[in-house]
């Protein structure tokens, strides 16, 4: 709720019954909240209260300091979601107001929002993939592979203006297929944007090469071309040439192609393009994913459209497609007995899983289009919360907005993290799915020893981004009613983050 419909939850205790039945009535949330001059909270009122006052006899007029004395149960600004329900659970209540240091009362959580949560990107699934998948079961094409897994990699390198397509059973494996087939290998250096999920970087390492990490520019999020061109330089002048780029498209939006892709092809470093939450985007009227030497999607639980789990791996180079396949199958040779001249995976993707992708995908430009407006609305409906900077859409770019996503700036004396955390704690207490923007790869403790170059010297994008940034629930099937609930909690909580900074 926002600040003026918990404020009229709060009575002082001089109020009188009637008031406080008059307000019951009209908040209708089943309690009222009774606070002294400074807003510490005193009690709670029920509609149970009442009654029980009126057959003991108390007069209508009667204040509420008359009722009979009965401490509330209450939660402080750390508790967490589980903290409220076992504490609804344990006193058999279904409200639990929320303290602060000084026992002012600053929040409502209710059972019905606990019963209600909003997820950060849940599937939508749309008309046609149960009549794919019962294809798939009725002509009997269940295991891997199949004409869905075919026309599915047809469908899709249509969709990204792409000749080859190779269907995975994950994006992590199109990734690590990727590499290897760009003959990354043990002692090679690969660049890899630091502003991402730990998949772009984990196949790196497990090839035996070593990444290095490349910050992100300000505007739109992913790799720095001016940090890229420092890399570059600085390897070359060692005499290194790194094996392949992997260039991140980060939370629905291209990177700077046009930067990018003439930096790598002057030093000769092939792009790996990592379009895994990017699939419907464009650069300049070119769809994600169609940049690089090789490309790959993602078609996780979470993303724009779904397999339930599943890749793909595309490319305009019909031999390393073709490798591919053969690698993701074992890397059987063509011969009547299993011969092995390569180690090869087990990374295709199943038959019934494609039909799922085949119905997603005739829904993709729809599920964009519900993004966006989820976007749209959250930026209008917080425009005037001051400190909150959106990922911007430069110009020449049409992002999905698979995850709308801001950065908080710090003030009065608190960091931007600490505004992060109080807000993340306050919007997962209401049963709300946020979460912070990825923690760049330089920070984590795996890759601790690896080398990282900045967007400028003493200026750290990907940092200052993964400290304040924050991604709120962004699914297109969100109603509207959710998506307000969302920008009413954002707007309450970072009102409230000072208290749990303090």
């Amino acid at each position: 709720m926002n600040l003026n419909a918990f404020n009229a939850l709060c009575l002082p205790p001089g109020a009188t019954l009637h008031e406080a039945l008059a307000r019951l009535d009209a908040t209708a949330q089943g309690i009222l909240l009774v606070t002294d001059a400074q807003g510490r909270l005193l009690r709670t009122v029920t509609d149970g209260d009442l009654r029980r006052a009126a057959l003991a006899g108390v007069s209508n007029e009667a204040p509420l300091s008359a009722l009979p004395a009965r401490p509330p149960h209450t939660v402080g600004l750390q508790a967490s979601q589980r903290d409220v329900l076992a504490l609804m659970d344990a006193q058999r209540i279904d409200h639990v107001p929320v303290v602060d240091a000084a026992g002012r009362a600053v929040d409502l959580v209710t059972r019905r929002e606990l019963s209600q949560r909003v997820y950060l990107s849940s599937p939508h699934l749309g008309e046609d993939e149960v009549a794919l998948v019962q294809e798939a079961f009725t002509s009997n094409w269940i295991a891997p592979l199949g004409p869905h897994v075919d026309a599915f990699e047809r469908e899709l390198a249509a969709r990204v203006g792409v000749q080859h397509a190779a269907a995975t059973s994950s994006g992590t494996a199109a990734l690590h297929l990727g590499l290897r087939l760009l003959g990354v290998g043990p002692g090679d250096v690969v660049l890899c944007s630091s502003l991402t999920f730990v998949a772009s970087a984990n196949p790196i390492k497990q090839l035996g090469a070593t990444p290095v990490f490349i910050d992100s520019e300000p505007q739109s999020w992913n790799l720095s071309p001016q940090a890229l061109a420092v890399a570059l330089a600085a390897l070359q002048a060692e005499g290194i040439t790194p094996k392949a780029a992997v260039v991140v498209n980060l939370y629905g939006q291209s990177a700077e192609m046009d930067d990018i892709a003439p930096l790598l092809e002057r030093y000769g470093v092939p792009m790996l393009e990592d379009a895994a939450e990017s699939l419907g985007a464009t650069y300049r009227d070119r769809p994600s994913g169609s940049f690089g030497k090789l490309a790959v999607f993602s078609f996780n639980g979470n993303k724009i459209i779904t397999t339930s789990g599943g890749g793909m791996l595309v490319s305009n180079d019909a031999a390393l497609i073709e490798h591919a396949r053969k690698l993701s199958t074992q890397a059987r040779e063509p011969a009547r007995h299993y011969e092995h001249i390569e180690d090869g995976y087990n990374y295709r993707l199943s038959n019934v899983l494609a039909g799922i992708g085949r119905g997603q995908l005739r829904v993709l430009e729809q599920r964009v289009q519900s993004r966006r407006e989820v976007f749209a609305q959250y930026r209008d409906a917080l425009s005037a919360v001051p400190g909150l900077r959106w990922m911007a859409e430069p110009d020449g770019h049409q992002s999905t907005r698979w995850l709308s996503a801001f950065v908080l700036a710090g003030g009065d004396g608190e960091s931007p993290q600490a505004r992060r955390d109080a807000l993340l704690d306050f919007l997962e207490r209401h049963n709300v799915e946020a979460r912070p923007v990825w923690k760049p790869m330089h920070l984590q403790p795996l890759y601790a020893a690896c080398r990282y170059f900045p967007h400028a010297p003493g200026q750290d994008v990907s940092r200052a981004l993964f400290e304040g940034g924050v991604c709120l629930p962004s699914g297109s099937n969100m109603s509207a009613a959710q998506r307000a609930r969302v920008c009413e909690l954002v707007a309450r909580g970072l009102e409230l983050s000072w208290r749990s900074a303090a």
